[in-house]
């Protein structure tokens, strides 16, 4: 199911790290994630929900920039 809150993810196993773009434009790396917690997101039927509950105020966050926001050289 499509979110309305989530535009795109992804995560880096070897760092434990869950990139998350959100809607607003806005991207965060959430770090120490671990591979489980990330399974359960991947598998969620509603990822804001799932990010909420398990995710959010539980694993540090730094707010980042997505490549394709990245300016163009």
């Amino acid at each position: 199911m499509p979110s309305s809150v989530i535009k795109a993810w992804r995560y880096d196993s070897e760092g434990a790290v869950l990139t998350i773009t959100f809607v607003s434009g806005r991207a965060y790396a959430y770090q120490a994630v671990p591979a489980d917690v990330a399974e359960g997101f991947r598998l969620a039927f509603a990822k804001g929900e799932y990010f909420n509950r398990a995710i959010r105020d539980r694993y540090p966050a730094i707010r980042t920039v997505e490549p394709e926001q990245l300016p163009l050289l």
